[in-house]
């Protein structure tokens, strides 16, 4: 029996605008999601799959891997979408079920799958780990998406990540001494990151467009001023609602606070970032938002 682990991730800059090269600074979260494995030659061609949310058994499936075919399974469209990213990993594998063993193989997810803190990426680097192929690739042919989030599966570290004109990223310090000042607050709600790509990508974009959210990742990782990352954070939020015309999270749900609002990621929902201010839990709660979580409570850094 094997383990490995990838992190999650939550995107602190260049949301949408990343799918088209600009620049992202991304952070590693503390939870992830596991996976462990056990190979048996047995010559039978199956894979007995069993994936857990919390420690919870959420989706089983039995996999005829010769033919590709489902036996059993509680689930079948997410057994499906199983079915296929292991096809993938078999056309890109050396090794992976390309004899008659049979796989057992599990994966637990450590958050609720609507924290939006990458319940695919961590699965896809996970298992390119194991086949030793190209996680990149692998989430391209089975999910799309910018890539970053494989980026901080991958390196278990704080990325700039840039996907065009090519894949490059860089694994960076961000440890900001004002850190003990943020906070992460949940929306309640899982936002469908696909539809929202869709509607970025109906609209007319610049390259200089893209260029300033670059520029703006880079001011971001070198602030060493809370209140200038503030302002820096405020500008993002405001250039992003500008182009998409749809209200920033704080106009929509906390236009009375004090401080900065800042989506991470898809907007309408998923995690918000914001920072300390007196009262700032009743503030939150009073919302109805009750998921709070400091930096060092939720960044592994």
């Amino acid at each position: 029996m094997g383990e490995i682990f990838s992190p999650g991730k939550l995107m602190l800059t260049s949301e949408y605008f990343a799918i088209d090269g600009a620049l992202v600074l991304a952070v590693p979260t503390k939870l992830g999601q596991e996976f462990s494995f056990k190979e048996t030659n047995d010559e039978k061609f199956l894979i007995f799959w069993e994936a857990y949310h919390q420690n919870k058994l959420w989706l089983k499936a039995v996999i005829d891997y010769q033919n590709w075919q489902i036996l059993e399974t509680n689930i079948p469209v997410s057994a499906e979408f199983i079915l296929k990213t292991l096809k993938n990993v078999q056309l890109l594998s050396n090794t992976k079920f390309k004899s008659n063993f049979t796989y057992h193989l599990t994966t637990n997810l450590q958050f609720p799958a609507d924290y939006g803190l990458g319940s695919s990426s961590t699965l896809m680097n996970n298992l390119a780990e194991w086949a030793d192929i190209d996680p990149f690739y692998l989430n391209t042919i089975s999910l799309g998406g910018s890539g970053y989030d494989i980026a901080v599966a991958k390196e278990k570290s704080a990325v700039l990540y840039q996907s065009k004109p090519e894949i490059k990223y860089e694994k960076v310090d961000f440890n900001p001494s004002f850190k003990n000042e943020l906070i992460f607050i949940h929306l309640n709600q899982k936002q469908d990151s696909r539809e929202g790509i869709n509607f970025y990508r109906s609209k007319n974009k610049s390259q200089k467009l893209v260029d300033e959210f670059s520029d703006l990742t880079r001011k971001i990782l070198l602030c060493h001023e809370l209140e200038n990352f503030s302002d820096l954070m405020l500008f993002h939020e405001q250039k992003i609602s500008e182009f998409l015309e749809i209200p920033t999270v704080k106009a929509r749900f906390f236009a009375d606070c004090p401080v900065f609002v800042k989506s991470l990621g898809a907007w309408g929902g998923d995690f918000v970032m914001s920072r300390k201010f007196d009262g700032f839990k009743d503030y939150f709660w009073g919302k109805d938002f009750n998921t709070i979580f400091e930096w060092s409570d939720i960044i592994n850094l």
